[in-house]
C-alpha cells in the first residue's frame, strides 16, 4: 500500500539523501537536497493510473457511449436497427458525425451467441456501405461494395471470442476479438431515387441472432429523428464507470495487461464490484479533465507532417498511423496517445485508409494567417464552382470544444452542394461561405451559426476526383471576416 507523509510528519523529510557524494554509493537516492513533488502519494498513484488508463481506453470509451445512447436512452436492444429518417440534427450528439445522409445503425452483444446481419444486395434500389467494429473500436468487417460481400449483400455471421461451433453454408464469416460489436453504416441516394427512397432501402437490412435463424422474428426499428442522442464522452469520474463496465465484459489482450494494471490501481478490476473511494473519484475527475485538455493541446499542436497541403491549414479527420491504419500497434510499441486523438474527433474509421479514398474529410484547424479559428470570430471560405468531387461536397461545422454540433435556433449545421441552388453565388460562380455567430448582411443562406463557439469547420469530398487525391488541386484557406 502506498502511504502519504504530511509535511509536518515525522517521517517527512527524514532521509538525508546524496547520490554520488564522498562516502555514498553512486545510486541508490535522488540527489542532495532532492525534495518530492507531492505528499499524497496514494492519491498521485491514483490519478497517474487514471490519466493513463483513460487515455489508452478513448476508442473503447467512445463505441460504449454509442451503444449506451442506442439502448439506455432510445431504449433499442441487441437486435434493434435505429434508422434515422432525416440528416442530422445537433440531437444527435455525437462525434463530428455527418449531416449529409442519414444514419443506421445497431450495437450488439455476442455473449448471447453468434449474430447474423442480412444485408441487401446494392442495386439501383440502392446501396449500403460502412463498418462493423468492435468494442476497441477496430474495424472487423467493412460492409457493402467496397466490403466482404463486395456490393452483392449476404448474411454476415458474427461469432463471439473464442467460438467453436460450427459455421453454417452460406454466411460470410466474421470472428471477433470481442462481444460487443457495432454498425454504422449510410445508405446511398441512388440516381433518380429520393432521401426517402434510400431510407426505405435501409430497412431491408435484418439483425437476429443464429439460433433464431430458422425463423427470425419480425425486425425492430426505431427513428430517433426527434430524440437527444447522448453518444459523447464524458470527461469526469463518469468515464470511469463506462471504463468499468467495458472491461468486465471483454477479453484482455496481452498487450493491454499493464493497463488492466493501472485500473486495478483504481479498482476497476473483472469480477470485482467498483466502488471507488472520495479519494478515488477525486483523482479520475481530475485525471479525465486532464486528459480533454490534453488531447485539446494536441490538436492545437497537431504534426505539422499531418497537413494535407503543406502551404494550407488543414488535415485529415482520418489521422492514421505510420501503416496507413487503425491500430498504432508497431513491432516496440503502441502509440496510445496518437491514437487518443484520433478516436478523440472521429468515429467509425476504415481498415485501412486507401491512396484513393472514397470520401475525404479536410478539417480547418487554422486561418489564412495560421492563427486558431476562435469563438465569437467570423470566417469565410470560397468554394470554387468545380469542386474535385463526383458526387457532392458538404461543409459542416462542430462545436471544438465537443466535435459535436452546436445547437442553435436554426439547427443548421451544413451547407452543401445540394444547397447550391439556394446560396448566392460569385460572377464566377463559386460560392462564399460564413462562419460565425453572426450572419452578413444579406448572406443568410451562406452562413452556418457558430452562437460564440469555437468553431471546427470540416469540408467533406464525396467521391473525391484524381486531383483532390494526388492534391493538385487545393482548396482555399479560411480567411478573418471579423
Amino acid at each position: 500500500m502506498l502511504i502519504s507523509f504530511p509535511k509536518d510528519s515525522p517521517q517527512y523529510g527524514q532521509w538525508n539523501t546524496g547520490a554520488g557524494l564522498k562516502g555514498e554509493p553512486v545510486g541508490g537516492q535522488p540527489p542532495q537536497g532532492a525534495m518530492p513533488s507531492v505528499t499524497d502519494f496514494n492519491y498521485q498513484a491514483k490519478y497517474q493510473a487514471a490519466y493513463q488508463s483513460l487515455l489508452w481506453s478513448i476508442p473503447a470509451v467512445a463505441i460504449y457511449r454509442l451503444r449506451g445512447a442506442a439502448h439506455d436512452t432510445i431504449k433499442g436492444d441487441d437486435t434493434t436497427i435505429l434508422v434515422w429518417n432525416h440528416t442530422a440534427t445537433p440531437r444527435l450528439e455525437a462525434i463530428t458525425a455527418n449531416s449529409s445522409t442519414p444514419y443506421i445503425t445497431a450495437y450488439s452483444d455476442l455473449q448471447k451467441g453468434p449474430l447474423v446481419v442480412e444485408v441487401p444486395p446494392a442495386s439501383q434500389a440502392g446501396q449500403l456501405y460502412g463498418q462493423v467494429v468492435d468494442a476497441w473500436q477496430l474495424t472487423i468487417a467493412d460492409i457493402g461494395p467496397g466490403g466482404m460481400d463486395d456490393g452483392k449483400g449476404g448474411k454476415y455471421l458474427f461469432t463471439p471470442p473464442g467460438y467453436t461451433g460450427q459455421i453454417p453454408q452460406g454466411y460470410i464469416h466474421v470472428a471477433s476479438p470481442n462481444y460487443r460489436i457495432g454498425f454504422a453504416l449510410r445508405s446511398v441516394v441512388m440516381a433518380n431515387k429520393t432521401q426517402a427512397d434510400a431510407v426505405d432501402y435501409a430497412h431491408k437490412l435484418r439483425v437476429y441472432y443464429l439460433k433464431d435463424a430458422t425463423n427470425p422474428p419480425k425486425q425492430k426499428f426505431i427513428a430517433p429523428d426527434e430524440q437527444v442522442f447522448p453518444s459523447l464522452p464524458f470527461y469526469d469520474e463518469r468515464a470511469f464507470d463506462d471504463i468499468y463496465k467495458i472491461f468486465s465484459v471483454e477479453p484482455v489482450r496481452a498487450q493491454d495487461k499493464v493497463m488492466m494494471g493501472m485500473l486495478s490501481q483504481i479498482g476497476i478490476e473483472k469480477g470485482q464490484p467498483f466502488n471507488p473511494d472520495e479519494t478515488t473519484r477525486k483523482a479520475m475527475r481530475q485525471a479525465a479533465i486532464d486528459v480533454w485538455y490534453a488531447m485539446q493541446n494536441w490538436l492545437d499542436n497537431y504534426p505539422k507532417s499531418e497537413l494535407y497541403w503543406s502551404d494550407r491549414h488543414y488535415i485529415s479527420l482520418l489521422m492514421t498511423d505510420k501503416n496507413k491504419t487503425f491500430t498504432w500497434e508497431y513491432d516496440n510499441k503502441i502509440d496510445y496517445v496518437a491514437r487518443a486523438a484520433e478516436h478523440f474527433w472521429c468515429t467509425y474509421m476504415p481498415k485501412k485508409l486507401s491512396n484513393t479514398p472514397s470520401t475525404q474529410y479536410m478539417m480547418a484547424m487554422a486561418d489564412k494567417s495560421g492563427k486558431p479559428l476562435l469563438a465569437g470570430k467570423t470566417y469565410k471560405l470560397n468554394i470554387p464552382k468545380d469542386m474535385p468531387v463526383k458526387q457532392f461536397w458538404a461543409l459542416t461545422v462542430y462545436d471544438r470544444a465537443t466535435n459535436s454540433f452546436i445547437y442553435t435556433p436554426s439547427e443548421r449545421t451544413t451547407i452543401s452542394s445540394y444547397d447550391l441552388d439556394k446560396l448566392k453565388k460569385n460572377s464566377d460562380g463559386s460560392v462564399t461561405l460564413y462562419v460565425g455567430p453572426q450572419a452578413p448582411n444579406g448572406l443568410e443562406s451562406n452562413w452556418i451559426p457558430t452562437k460564440g463557439k469555437r468553431p471546427l469547420p470540416a469540408i467533406r469530398f464525396y467521391g473525391p476526383t484524381d486531383a483532390m487525391s494526388n492534391k493538385t488541386f487545393k482548396l482555399s484557406d479560411f480567411e478573418l471576416v471579423q
